[in-house]
C-alpha cells in the first residue's frame, strides 16, 4: 500500500506524546476557579467559544489557551474578577508548559524501525516555542529530518509543505490521531494517510461520521500497529 512513500510525517500532540489530557485537566482546574460565577457546564462552553475566536489572533498551542482563559474569567465575571484568581490561571498555563513529556507507547520502537528506510518529519500545530521545547525533552529529535510547526493544517498547508519537500502527494504519507488535521485534508491532495486515535479529542477537531467515511483511509488502533503495515 505503501511502497512509493518516500516521506512519513508523524503529528506531535497526542500521536508522540501525552497532550490533550493536559488540557481537560487545565479545564476542569479552571472551572472550579470560575465556579462561583457560572456552571462548569456553562464554563466550558464559554471558554470553548473564546478559543474558537482567539484561534485566528493566537494560533493552536498552550499560550492562546491561557489567554482565552484570562480573556473568558473576565467576561463571565462580567469583569468582576481578582487579580488573584488572573494569577492562578496564569499558573495553570505554566504548569501546562512545564509538564513532563510522556511518549505513547510504542512510538520510539515504531520510529527506529522506520529511521533510514525513510525521511521522517513532524508536522505539528501549536507554539513553535513550546513545540521544540517538548520534542527536545522527548529525545526523540535524532529520528526526525525536519520539524514544521504549521499554523494550520488544511489542504493548502499540507499542499505547501509537500512542494517544500519536492515531492508527489503520493509519496507522502502522515500519521496522527486526528481525522480532521492529519488524515482528510492528506486524503484530499493525493497523499496517504494513517489515523491512530486517542482517547480523548478536542471538540474542535471532531469530524462527523458522514465526513469521515468519505475517504479511504487505515486506522490502527495502537502505533505499534503501524510497523506491521510497512
Amino acid at each position: 500500500m505503501y511502497k512509493n512513500i518516500k516521506v512519513i510525517a508523524f503529528d506531535a500532540d497526542d500521536t508522540l506524546w501525552i497532550n490533550e489530557t493536559y488540557f481537560r485537566e487545565a479545564e476542569d482546574q479552571f472551572a472550579k476557579l470560575l465556579s462561583k460565577y457560572e456552571t462548569k457546564n456553562k464554563i466550558e462552553q464559554e471558554l470553548f467559544k473564546t478559543e474558537i475566536r482567539n484561534l485566528a489572533c493566537y494560533g493552536y498551542g498552550v499560550k492562546g489557551f491561557i489567554l482565552s482563559m484570562a480573556e473568558c474569567a473576565l467576561e463571565l465575571s462580567n469583569y468582576q474578577i481578582n487579580q488573584k484568581t488572573i494569577e492562578d490561571i496564569l499558573n495553570i498555563g505554566k504548569e501546562m508548559l512545564e509538564k513532563p513529556i510522556e511518549l505513547l507507547d510504542g512510538i520510539e520502537e515504531l520510529l527506529q524501525s522506520l529511521q533510514g528506510k525513510y525521511k521522517l518529519i513532524v508536522a505539528t500545530k501549536g507554539d513553535l516555542l513550546d513545540q521544540e521545547r517538548k520534542l527536545e525533552k522527548s529525545n526523540l529529535f535524532k529520528y526526525f529530518h525536519h520539524i514544521e510547526v504549521m499554523s494550520d493544517k488544511k489542504e493548502k498547508d499540507y499542499q505547501k509543505l509537500v512542494q517544500h519537500l519536492d515531492i508527489h502527494p503520493s509519496e507522502f504519507l502522515m500519521i496522527g490521531n486526528s481525522l480532521k488535521s492529519d488524515v482528510l485534508p492528506l486524503i484530499k491532495i493525493g497523499a496517504s494517510a494513517i489515523h491512530v486515535p486517542f482517547h480523548t479529542t478536542w471538540v474542535h477537531e471532531e469530524v462527523s461520521v458522514q465526513e469521515a467515511s468519505k475517504l479511504a483511509y487505515k486506522t490502527v488502533s495502537n502505533i505499534k500497529d503501524v510497523i506491521t503495515l510497512f
